[in-house]
């Protein structure tokens, strides 16, 4: 049975800090919006942490959930593209070819969760920032679409690695940047296909629930909450 990758986010561990935010740019080369473009809403976070409020003043609970792309089952953004650019490869991820982008944007507008960005403008670093490209990452021009790819780059080291030693996988041996980076422990990433997995074994918890799961994408991303905090307080 091959990997199906899937990550759990635990809402009541999220602090909100976006460490994952910063540590998803480093990682993936994502070039910083000036304040010119992300006043035209042209701003790129492949990950972004949505912020709710719960309660009344002056009883009010703040609760963080990360968003980022669900790597769907069933993703509303691949049969629109025209190119194939936007496919799910054989290990669930949905992934996207950036040589076969010809940025008609179908994707982004099918996609319900907004994770998906369009480059307007051809990226720049400012000095020393073009010292610290991750050489792993290609650089994605104008024109054309980009997403999460949960870190595929580590991925692939990964698996390279433990054919070249000739070993299965283990559960933890890498993560994404955003789950390795989040000093909460709110991300958890592994293999949905191995119930021993930290992952799989969470991903049935049940305060698991997907993000907008009445749409029946049926994402890989499971968030973890408890029902009400205010429940919870009179139990």
């Amino acid at each position: 049975m091959g990997h199906r990758w899937g990550m759990v986010i635990d809402e009541d561990r999220c602090t909100g800090c976006e460490a994952c935010v910063a540590a998803c740019h480093a990682e993936n080369n994502i070039a910083i919006a000036g304040d010119d473009q992300a006043g035209r809403g042209r701003a790129k976070h492949w990950i972004r942490v949505e912020r709710y409020y719960e309660g009344d003043f002056p009883d009010i609970k703040v609760k963080y959930r990360p968003v980022l792309c669900q790597q769907c089952s069933d993703a509303p953004c691949e049969p629109v593209c025209p190119t194939y650019a936007s496919y799910q490869n054989d290990e669930g991820l949905n992934a996207q070819v950036y040589n076969r982008c010809i940025g008609t944007r179908y994707c982004a507008n099918a996609c319900p969760y907004t994770v998906r960005f369009f480059n307007f403008y051809n990226p720049v670093w400012d000095k020393p920032l073009d010292l610290q490209f991750n050489p792993d990452v290609s650089l994605r021009s104008v024109g054309i679409m980009e997403k999460c790819t949960f870190c595929i780059q580590r991925i692939k080291t990964a698996e390279i690695n433990a054919k070249a030693e000739k070993r299965p996988l283990k559960d933890g041996e890498f993560n994404p940047a955003c789950v390795q980076s989040c000093p909460a422990g709110a991300m958890v990433f592994g293999d949905l296909n191995d119930p021993e997995s930290r992952v799989s074994r969470l991903s049935k918890s049940n305060r698991g629930t997907t993000f907008l799961e009445e749409l029946g994408t049926h994402p890989k991303v499971v968030y973890l909450k408890r029902d009400s905090w205010h429940n919870e307080q009179n139990a």
